[in-house]
């Protein structure tokens, strides 16, 4: 258990923590977006100012936003973990959909649905890349066994010839 190295905080502390870390993604993204959004959607003469208030009025949201949808991701990630006793691709796979149905639950069934579908399809897309870099990087990091070089006696017979000295 000592030489085990945790790679992630326990579940209450996560769910804070990937909280913030979507907040953050999302209010720096939604900065640069709506930056250049803003800078092209000015007039000449006032594109520092529109790039400037495009981003005061539109990347706290897209942050907020971002933040919304992580921590509901990792609030049902860790309700999984507790549930099912393991932390597995599955966990991820299910929280997503749950997730995409949650935060369009608003809007009907129907669309609930389709939303939990889509958010189900790009986690797994998302774990199965995972998966596949973790493979690739463990197949290039496994150690290479050189070949042994011949010995020279067995050319002799196996027999060693006495030198007299």
């Amino acid at each position: 258990m000592a030489d085990q190295v945790p790679t992630r905080d326990p579940c209450p502390y996560r769910i804070l923590d990937d909280f913030g870390g979507a907040f953050a993604m999302g209010a720096i993204g939604g900065g640069v977006w709506h930056g250049v959004r803003g800078y092209r959607a000015s007039p000449v003469g006032q594109k520092l100012y529109g790039s400037l208030s495009a981003i005061k009025t539109r990347a706290p949201v897209l942050g907020g936003s971002f933040a919304v949808w992580g921590g509901m991701f990792s609030a049902f990630d860790c309700s999984l973990i507790a549930i099912r006793g393991k932390e597995d691709p599955w966990n991820s796979i299910i929280s997503g959909a749950l997730t995409g149905g949650a935060l369009s639950a608003r809007m009907g069934v129907k669309s609930s649905v389709q939303a939990a579908f889509f958010g189900g399809v790009v986690l797994a897309m998302i774990e199965g890349l995972m998966i596949g870099l973790n493979r690739l990087s463990a197949e290039a990091a496994k150690p290479v066994m050189s070949e042994i070089p011949e010995d020279p006696l067995s050319k002799m017979g196996g027999q060693q010839k006495s030198r007299a000295f």
